[in-house]
């Protein structure tokens, strides 16, 4: 039989299948039946047996005391985690090249690093720097410990540290199953091409074929950067020179601790301020009112009846 005739029963096949068809393949054409389309449906078709023979499977696991939810609890995970940090050292510099070679160690890499200078507000030029770095995230924690080794006083020099995690598990399984449907969609246009004696017939087959190799391609770049991104975890800190932190000193004085000592207690003075007002407004003057007004009414009865008894003219 020749292909036009194959391409024919196909094409009344798929008109029969249409109401049952997901979602199309090809968004280039939506009134005329394609070569993707073609194979699809036939995949749907040899399929179905299979599906229909599964069924009692499950139903005979479920009367078992079955449960397919534990299956899919035990699904992989899939987490992106991050962090970031800003410290205060001594010498930013020595500091990048520590963590680089900590990255390095550890089976990861610098993905960015800048060392720059800038001025204090007393004038002193000082250094500073980014560094970003990839590390295995099974070793994240070890990697933010040796991090915070690099300062002197971790209470001070810590300026900031957050960790981040992104569960991408659901995208990644969502992209494997439309890579699946793809590639075999791929197979199937190859074995109709191979049958195919038309040029006309060809030509379109392997337009399809393209269309559907460049999505293969993208969907496997996405997935390889979703299981890079969950295997190394990026930590991006940023590096302050300790001397454009430290206070001013003055034979052993040093002004701005002061300073800063005492808008601290001023703070804190206005805050017990607004807090006695707040009491004062929110509970102590209804419960006086509620105590006192009560006593003003009833007094103020009484003297309203004495007045009353002395203004009546005594017969």
């Amino acid at each position: 039989m020749k292909f036009k005739s194959l391409f024919f029963l196909f094409v009344v096949a798929g008109g029969t299948l249409a109401s049952c068809a997901m979602m199309p393949l090809s968004s280039t054409r939506s009134s005329e039946f394609t070569a993707q389309d073609m194979a699809v449906e036939s995949m749907e078709m040899a399929a179905a047996p299979k599906m229909m023979e599964s069924a009692p499977v499950e139903e005979e696991y479920a009367a078992q005391g079955g449960d397919f939810s534990s299956i899919s609890a035990a699904t992989e995970r899939i987490v992106i985690k991050n962090a970031s940090m800003s410290i205060v050292v001594e010498d930013p510099s020595n500091s990048i090249e520590v963590i680089t070679k900590m990255a390095e160690d550890m089976g990861g890499f610098v993905v960015s690093s800048n060392l720059f200078k800038t001025t204090t507000s007393s004038g002193l030029e000082v250094p500073n720097a980014n560094i970003t770095v990839r590390v295995p995230a099974d070793q994240l924690e070890e990697a933010l410990e040796q991090i915070k080794a690099l300062v002197s006083d971790p209470e001070v020099d810590i300026l900031s540290e957050d960790v981040s995690g992104q569960d991408v598990t659901s995208e990644v399984t969502d992209l494997e199953s439309r890579l699946r449907n793809l590639e075999a969609a791929e197979t199937q246009l190859l074995q109709i091409m191979d049958s195919a004696t038309d040029t006309e017939d060809v030509i379109t087959i392997f337009r399809e074929l393209t269309s559907v190799r460049e999505e293969i391609e993208v969907i496997q770049g996405q997935i390889k950067y979703y299981r890079e991104s969950a295997r190394l975890s990026a930590i991006s800190i940023y590096l302050q020179a300790k001397a454009a932190v430290e206070p001013i000193t003055i034979g052993g004085w040093q002004p701005g601790v002061e300073a800063q000592r005492a808008l601290q207690a001023l703070v804190e003075g206005g805050k017990y301020i607004v807090n006695a007002l707040i009491w004062l407004v929110l509970f102590a003057l209804p419960i006086l009112a509620i105590i006192f007004l009560p006593i003003y009414f009833i007094v103020k009865a009484i003297r309203k009846r004495q007045l009353q008894k002395k203004e009546k003219p005594i017969k």
